[in-house]
């Protein structure tokens, strides 16, 4: 299968990458450098340089292509996470670039389009498993989210196979967030919104780019990509703190949450996502839990972050 990949040289685009290779596929990455573009070759990928924003541009670029994993995003630095303003791009990169990656798709006649999604769109459900036709309730700062997604499922519709996967949070020894984290947590504090008894899903970065993979021949729709067993936020930031070996974090008072808008409200959300659909592919996370996850991430940390 001849695959075309945007946010190639990412977090998960540049585990995906390899996997396809492996595979036996034949990719093409989107790279903004030339640097990256000396990455993809290495991985063994069709390097490409293109402006995702023109669709002229995309629809030469995907000719030839049977499907489409669309990886792009522009996620601020996590100092920055709660400046609402920092997502514009990011929203832009949603809005725009999806659409564009759709129409395309279309129109060269590839087989399949696969988005990548935001799992904690989902509303807050307490103790109650959240699947794929759960309510979601985005927030101001990432409405644009279902704008990724309404463009895959106009692709779907259209006579496609249009696949969404609504990733959990993130970790992973490579990853801003974890590492900002783990800095945190050494400090004694567990940077987290809402009450410690919440649940958080998460998955590792491993994890969520075999899922791409899986994918890669499954029906269309929406699929959650997140651990067999979500956490408990006091659980979550514990566990880390084991794997660290320092002392339990403290946890900042639930009201913090309510003084951060829209998005604090949204990251004190209790979360406890079921995979289930997703692992009726065949699909299953290395990592049951972030319980297990965290010792890994631990042991593979850069020099200057191993403490």
């Amino acid at each position: 299968m001849k695959v075309f990949v945007t946010g190639a040289t990412g977090v998960i685009g540049s585990r995906v990458v390899p996997l396809l290779i492996q595979r036996g596929h034949q990719v093409t990455g989107v790279a903004r450098s030339s640097e990256k573009s000396a990455e993809l070759a290495r991985m063994g990928a069709e390097p490409v340089q293109l402006d995702l924003y023109d669709l002229d541009q995309v629809k030469a670029a995907l000719k030839g292509h049977d499907a489409v994993i669309n990886l792009a995003t522009h996620i601020p630095p996590s100092s920055m996470a709660l400046l609402p303003w920092a997502w514009r791009e990011n929203s832009r990169v949603r809005r725009y670039v999806s659409a564009n990656m759709a129409a395309a798709a279309k129109h060269v006649g590839a087989e399949r389009l696969i988005q990548e999604s935001f799992a904690p769109i989902y509303a807050s459900a307490g103790d109650q498993w959240i699947v794929e036709t759960s309510p979601v309730k985005p927030v101001r700062y990432n409405r644009t989210v279902l704008d990724a997604e309404r463009a895959a499922s106009g692709f779907g519709a259209s006579g496609g196979k249009g696949i969404i996967l609504r990733f959990a949070f993130f970790y992973g020894p490579d990853g801003d967030y974890t590492h900002d984290t783990i800095k945190m947590v050494r400090k004694g504090w567990a940077p987290m919104l809402g009450s410690p008894d919440g649940y958080i899903s998460s998955v590792s970065h491993d994890d969520a780019a075999r899922a791409v993979v899986a994918v890669l021949t499954a029906p269309g729709g929406i699929y959650n990509v997140s651990d067999d067993e979500p956490l408990r936020k006091r659980e979550f930031f514990e566990s880390l703190a084991r794997a660290l070996r320092v002392d339990p974090p403290r946890y900042p008072p639930s009201w913090v949450g309510r003084l951060l808008g829209s998005l604090g409200e949204m990251f004190s959300r209790s979360q406890r996502i079921s995979n289930q659909k997703l692992r009726g592919l065949g699909w299953a996370p290395k990592y049951p839990s972030a319980r297990q996850g965290w010792r890994d991430v631990v042991a593979n940390l850069p020099g200057k972050l191993k403490g």
